[in-house]
């Protein structure tokens, strides 16, 4: 396996100056829901069968803070994945002149949203979906930056039983059962936006509807946006092994998610805010990993099985995604050394961030998965050996031991950042 850190000495030059301003927050939304007719995300049996309708519309929710000359942003997309790596370096470049530090674009993962693998419909080109979501991405990011005021946060947390583990057969099956909730609020106590990071597979749906939904994640968010009048952003966390577990008597995605959404704001109304602070810091870091790939996708063989259990074009895809191994993402942000954000390009397990949050040793930590691109299940060692879904190819393509690497990875970026850490130069 091989490493680079990407931006990390930028995180920290850029908090050479903060002493001279406090946090500025701005939040904008935007439909991106596709048009019909070309192959949903999420569920191999369907294969290419094309979409149909709408069942409710999909969105762009997008958080933009700001401490001087330092500034992030973090972006909900009710889609499946995040953009692939190319469809990220034009998303970075177009923002650009905005002097943004980071960008972390998080798939809610429902499995109702379209493929992002291929670019290439509608044709011609620059009709393309996902040319037109690099658009509306940029927008409404460029949309919450206008829209910064000076801003003051505060999180709450609580555990659930709302997830359940469907990998492990162990009768001490992990879970995730953290429900995070960040509010930023302008200095009046009007609210800006709020962020919702909790892990569960977004499959409340049959994978027999072809129609567009953001599943529960939506239905969340559209019940705590009509009480607040601000963007919610779901932050979907690592979900690998996690799927939704509603209490009895909540049936479907729209009742599981007012569900949560309830819980929501019960949280909202018990967070104590951070007076705002003329020494606030905000930093960030990014590294690409790079492991060896399991699946030789090149063997005519290999691929021709798993066309027909996907389809060929797929296939084609992440035979040219893993040409060069396996190449998740870290990345990672700290705001006043309190609060981290912690985004892998993949489906992390349950314990990947149950053990990040025990080391990390900070008062919250966002862990997101499905952030900055997608390189499939990131199982953890004891699961890999226990077997079961998500734990080896064709869906984790890593060698064994990826999972904890990125972990790992993550948690001295984290450190790093606190000056706890070395930087290597």
């Amino acid at each position: 396996m091989d490493h680079k850190v990407i931006a990390l000495s930028l995180g920290l030059l850029c908090c050479g100056t903060l002493q001279a301003a406090g946090l500025k927050a701005g939040a904008a939304s935007t439909d991106i829901t596709p048009p019909t007719g070309y192959p949903m995300w999420g569920y191999a049996a369907r294969r290419d069968k094309p979409s149909i309708a709408t069942h409710d519309p999909l969105f762009a929710r997008a958080l933009v803070l700001e401490i001087a000359d330092a500034k992030i942003a973090i972006v909900s997309l009710d889609l499946g994945r995040a953009p692939h790596r190319e469809s990220i370096q034009r998303i970075r470049e177009a923002l650009k002149p905005q002097g943004f530090m980071e960008v972390f674009l998080v798939a809610t993962h429902t499995h109702h949203g379209p493929i992002l693998e291929l670019d290439n419909w509608p044709s011609p080109p620059e009709q393309s979906y996902t040319r037109k979501l690099e658009e509306k991405i940029v927008t409404v990011i460029k949309k919450a930056d206008a829209a910064q005021v000076p801003a003051r946060y505060g999180v709450a947390s609580t555990e659930t039983k709302l997830n359940r583990n469907r990998q492990s057969k162990r009768d001490d099956k992990p879970t995730d059962p953290e429900l995070l909730v960040l509010r930023l609020e302008n200095l009046k106590g009007q609210p800006i936006a709020h962020a919702v990071n909790f892990a569960a597979h977004p499959t409340m749906h049959p994978a027999e509807m072809m129609k567009f939904s953001a599943d529960f994640p939506g239905a969340m968010a559209k019940l705590v946006e009509a009480e607040t009048q601000a963007p919610c952003l779901f932050l979907q966390g690592a979900a690998g092994d996690l799927s939704a577990n509603p209490p009895e008597g909540v049936k479907g995605p729209d009742a599981f998610g007012k569900h949560l959404g309830t819980i929501v704001l019960k949280l909202i109304n018990t967070i104590s805010m951070t007076e705002p602070k003329q020494d606030s810091k905000l930093q960030a870091s990014r590294e690409e990993l790079k492991f060896p790939c399991v699946v030789d996708l090149s063997n005519p063989q290999i691929k021709f099985a798993l066309g027909k259990v996907f389809f060929p074009e797929l296939v084609g895809f992440f035979e040219k995604e893993y040409r060069e191994g396996v190449r998740p993402t870290v990345t990672v942000a700290l705001l006043d050394q309190t609060i981290g954000f912690v985004g892998f390009s993949g489906e992390p397990f349950s314990e990947h961030a149950l053990s990040l949050r025990r080391r990390a040793r900070l008062p919250h930590v966002f862990v997101m998965g499905y952030c900055n691109d997608y390189q499939q299940y990131f199982p953890t060692i004891q699961a890999v050996a226990e077997g079961g879904y998500g734990t080896a190819p064709p869906v984790a393509n890593a060698e064994i031991g990826a999972g904890e690497h990125l972990t790992n990875r993550a948690l001295i970026h984290l450190y790093q950042l606190r000056g706890k850490q070395p930087i290597p130069k």
